[in-house]
């Protein structure tokens, strides 16, 4: 966390030293925060936000906002000096104060004024936040839901190289919501977004790669044999024949198959099929679109050692409010008691 936070105020004050005014009291104050001598860095900014400085209110916000130096943790005041930053226009105050009208913090809980505020962001360009808009028309969340505004910001996010964005935008070809269905444009944006690195569409576009490394099954006389086994129980074969549904390798591509086979395998403790099924309840793809079964899943994958299943619960997670999360988090401990049955 506090990594992360580093970083998002290194942006901040980078933005503050681009100006003129005040730039000896901002390189204080930065320089004081990279030294940890956070009650030195909120001395140094407080005066800079009272007189208006946008990069200053924003920095502020995140002290209150992380109980950095003597900024006890404080939603209300955090929120006040995001807002102050963001009616200048400082894009990521405002993706701050979406973040919490979105999870309540410091503000009542309002999914519409969290939509307002992401877009005043994403109308800047801000990649993150295109993405967060697009998620909340295609649940209709704060706004009414059209998948093709969905499909809208996920594509200019996609085309700035946001991978999340890109296999979304994939996702929405492959299934025709919000666009025409079509193939070829899904293994594209798949594949912009595999060659950065992005687990889901690795999943998807990894393919030689993927069917060697499984014995993945290659045709039709291939596939039953794996689907003999697979009906008897042998969990890598019920993983493998998932990956071919998924993939249409040596099958029809066929997305609900694909999550029977990775829900079978999942059932029986099969850490990467846990993390495929939480994939396909992320994407939507052969099960309704459920972030919570998603998160669920990939706490469960990540208990049992997956490493890519926390990064990837980590991604769903920004998408949830705190509610879902501790949903998420306790059907995950009721769904390992239960010996992953019936989850």
């Amino acid at each position: 966390m506090r990594k992360r936070l580093a970083f998002t105020l290194l942006i901040a004050i980078s933005c503050m030293l681009g100006q003129v005014v005040y730039s000896a009291d901002r390189t204080k104050g930065f320089d004081a925060y990279k030294e940890g001598d956070y009650d030195n860095a909120l001395k140094e900014w407080r005066p800079l936000a009272e007189q208006g400085d946008a990069g200053a209110q924003f920095a502020l916000g995140l002290m209150y906002e992380y109980d950095l130096g003597d900024s006890v943790s404080n939603y209300r005041e955090a929120a006040n000096w995001y807002r102050r930053a963001a009616e200048q226009g400082h894009a990521e105050a405002q993706v701050q104060v979406g973040a919490m009208y979105a999870k309540g913090k410091g503000v009542p809980q309002d999914d519409g004024e969290a939509a307002n505020w992401f877009r005043r962001a994403a109308e800047q360009g801000h990649a993150k936040t295109q993405v967060l808009l697009g998620a909340m028309y295609a649940l209709g969340r704060g706004v009414p839901q059209d998948d093709g505004e969905a499909a809208n910001w996920f594509r200019r996010a996609a085309e700035q190289g946001h991978a999340k964005a890109q296999v979304l935008l994939g996702a929405m070809y492959a299934k025709g919501k919000g666009v025409p269905e079509d193939h070829g444009e899904a293994v594209t944006w798949y594949r912009r977004a595999a060659e950065q690195g992005h687990a889901p569409a690795q999943r998807a576009l990894d393919s030689l790669d993927l069917r060697y490394a499984l014995g993945m099954p290659e045709d039709d006389e291939a596939v039953q044999r794996y689907r003999r086994v697979a009906e008897k129980g042998l969990v890598s074969a019920q993983y493998a024949l998932g990956v071919s549904y998924f993939l249409g390798e040596g099958v029809p591509q066929d997305d609900g198959e694909a999550a029977n086979w990775f829900r079978r395998a999942a059932e029986q403790g099969h850490a990467d099929a846990q993390r495929s099924l939480g994939i396909m309840y992320y994407l939507g793809s052969g099960v309704l679109q459920d972030y919570v079964s998603a998160h669920m899943w990939a706490n469960i994958a990540g208990a049992n050692g997956n490493e890519k299943a926390t990064e990837f619960r980590e991604d769903v997670q920004e998408l949830m409010t705190p509610s879902q999360i501790a949903e998420a988090q306790k059907r995950a401990r009721e769904c390992i008691e239960k010996a992953y049955r019936g989850c």
